[in-house]
């Protein structure tokens, strides 16, 4: 997990006002590889193992032991580098879900740019430049409008879409791959402003405030 991510990062406790402290074990290359987030407010602590970071709310079951395997998928990691529209670092962006998985070819085809993977499927594999593994809830421990870009996917709580939106900074993008039908009008209310609507995708812009 690189240090840019653990300062973006707040208590899922405690609400995305509440940043989290740096407690690091192992530290190399500005990345943390062993420690914890600790909140100075409700106290509690968010370990990171072996780059890993767990981010669910207290109490926290034990994390799957199946990996997310699947085989390099070039034109899946372009696609989803050309969806979300970031040309260049620095900054965060977030892939969710089966896209997470992509999170190695998005970071080698944007220069600069920390790829934020939450699945618990990436628990156990090696640290490597350009991308963060973590795994959290619904809610998103991140502070309001410091991302970049986010991919959501599949029907979702409207929470989940809120708290993607909630993340991004203005003109960032979010990208809802196979939405369920109706969703569009959500995303307007919310202030996306739709930018690329097909059968399996919605991409829109976060209006500024």
């Amino acid at each position: 997990m690189h240090l840019l991510v653990t300062d973006r990062l707040t208590c899922v406790r405690c609400g995305p006002t509440f940043g989290l402290v740096l407690v690091a074990d192992d530290l190399r290359d500005r990345r943390l590889l062993e420690g914890f987030l600790g909140c100075s407010n409700c106290r509690d602590r968010y370990p990171v193992q072996g780059g890993f970071g767990d981010l669910r709310p207290a109490p926290r079951r034990a994390l799957p032991s199946e990996r997310l395997e699947s085989p390099p998928d070039p034109e899946g990691a372009l696609r989803l580098a050309a969806l979300l529209g970031v040309r260049e670092g620095p900054g965060l962006v977030l892939l969710t879900s089966s896209s997470a998985q992509q999170a190695p070819g998005v970071a080698e085809l944007v220069e600069g740019i920390e790829v934020v993977a939450v699945h618990p499927g990436l628990f156990g594999y090696e640290e490597r430049p350009g991308v963060s593994r973590m795994v959290c809830g619904e809610g998103l421990p991140f502070f309001s409008g410091s991302l970049r870009g986010a991919v959501v996917e599949g029907p979702r709580p409207s929470e989940g879409v809120r708290e993607a939106i909630r993340v991004l900074a203005p003109g960032a993008r979010l990208v809802w791959l196979d939405p369920p039908a109706g969703s569009i009008e959500g995303l307007e209310a919310a202030g996306i402003k739709l930018l690329i609507e097909t059968h399996s995708v919605l991409v829109g812009a976060r209006k500024s405030p």
